[in-house]
């Protein structure tokens, strides 16, 4: 049997757009994904919107005993940005703080450890308006958010992080057009990671204020860039994927500065963000005190054989390319390599170059569609997550075992979520929902779960 150590936490992560439904009830703002949605309906797969997500909003009090059923003993969720302060900044919405206070005291009264996330892609539109994350205005915004979510859920709440996946939206809304506003523009994209990572350590800062017993953490999707082979140019081009892909936020959380390399490249190319030396001790000065790590699948690169024009755009194209490495295995409802040796090698990396820093996995999960064909006896038989799930957590006790100081593991998701442009094309849930009914029925995998967390292993 392969046993975790004491006290680790298992559970699943959500995130509010994705989950909580009710885009525009009790007040709420409008966020980007309102906006989008509002404008482009036709880019989303079946026209699903944020208002039909998983409805938690309304349905927290039974889905917090799925909670327990499923064998949580810890769950990530987020705050939703435009529910809590319409405008971005300004008056507060107290329905909203009703709400989050009911439902994450619930979480708490069902003895789970509550995490709980500032920013999960959801710029609330007002803000986007004037820039979103390349405006140093919403920065400031962003802070005193966060500060009245401490002010407000300090008391409740077990551990935070300031941001999920940050380099996502800085790609999607600036490089690679999968987030609104779909621009493409690596002069805004550096700006906005910045002002992220900026936001992030202001965040922190006002948390240190507030005297919590609780700790503060980022959340980042780590996919090691392997080369395609050990020649120097393929090398070098997995070594610059690193930088952009993890270093640009892995360094600055942890170690308080960016990488001198991804410094002198961003330079190089007349890309770098406007800042000052307050900022960047405010970064050093206010790094995280644990780290949240969401990994689905590997990076694999070799060098960009062609030269570029001298008027090209600069993108990360620029310095390495994707490479498909032949007899991989897939999930081919996503498109994802499954490589669970790669959960090992972050650990290791986490453990030699990172200050072995306290960490959880905070996102791994399989997405299938069509799921309905594999229901027998009113129930999901769902054992290729079963066995995705154990593939994942044996590299992770793996590294564990190997020192790295991994506290926990949780699953991408709890019930079948709405995922951004993709809907409810594929299922990740332990629990199945049915979209025109909103029953909750628990899969083969919930079950499994909850032996999983009853055993502290497998």
């Amino acid at each position: 049997m392969i046993q975790f150590p004491k006290n680790f936490y298992w559970g699943s992560a959500t995130s509010a757009t994705q989950s909580e439904g009710a885009a525009h009830k009790d007040g709420k703002g409008e966020s980007i994904w309102d906006l989008w949605y509002r404008k482009e309906p036709y880019k989303f797969y079946n026209k699903i919107g944020p208002e039909d997500t998983t409805k938690i909003y309304e349905n927290y009090k039974e889905d917090v005993k799925l909670l327990k059923q499923t064998g949580h003993n810890s769950f990530r969720t987020s705050i939703s940005w435009a529910r809590l302060i319409p405008e971005g900044n300004g008056e507060i919405n107290q329905k909203a703080v009703d709400f989050y206070r009911n439902y994450f005291s619930s979480i708490k009264k069902e003895g789970i450890t509550l995490f709980v996330n500032l920013f999960h892609f959801d710029m609330p539109s007002s803000l986007q308006e004037i820039g979103g994350w390349t405006n140093k205005d919403v920065v400031e915004y962003y802070a005193n958010y966060a500060d009245k979510a401490f002010e407000l859920f300090g008391d409740i709440v077990d551990r935070w992080f300031t941001f999920n996946e940050p380099i996502v939206h800085v790609e999607e809304q600036y490089l690679n057009q999968n987030h609104y506003p779909m621009e493409v523009d690596p002069k805004k994209a550096v700006q906005s990671a910045f002002n992220s990572q900026l936001a992030s350590a202001k965040a922190i800062e006002k948390f240190r204020k507030h005297n919590l017993d609780s700790k503060i953490g980022i959340v980042l999707n780590l996919t090691p860039a392997y080369p395609r082979s050990q020649n120097p140019s393929d090398l070098k081009a997995a070594r610059i994927a690193d930088l952009f892909q993890c270093k640009s936020f892995l360094d600055p959380s942890i170690h308080g500065g960016y990488p001198k390399e991804l410094v002198e490249i961003i330079s190089k190319y007349n890309l770098m963000p406007e800042y000052n030396d307050e900022e960047l001790d405010i970064i050093k000065n206010n790094r995280i005190d644990f780290l949240g790590v969401n990994y689905y699948q590997p990076l694999r690169v070799k060098e960009n054989p062609y030269e570029m024009k001298s008027d090209a755009i600069v993108m990360p194209e620029y310095f390495f390319t994707p490479y498909i490495m032949p007899g991989r295995r897939i999930n081919k409802y996503r498109g994802w390599e499954i490589y669970p040796d790669a959960v090992y090698d972050i650990a290791i990396n986490i453990r030699d170059n990172y200050n072995n820093i306290e960490w959880l996995m905070t996102e791994n999960g399989m997405g299938v569609e069509d799921e309905l064909r594999f229901k027998e006896n009113g129930q999901i038989q769902d054992d290729y997550r079963i066995e995705f799930i154990k593939e994942h957590l044996e590299f992770l006790h793996k590294g564990i075992e190997a020192g790295s100081n991994c506290v926990g593991y949780h699953l991408w998701t709890f019930i079948d979520c709405w995922s951004w442009l993709n809907a409810y094309k594929n299922r990740y849930g332990l629990v199945e929902l049915d979209l025109e009914t909103q029953e909750r029925t628990i899969k083969k995998s919930g079950n499994w779960f909850k032996e999983l967390s009853k055993n502290n292993g497998f």
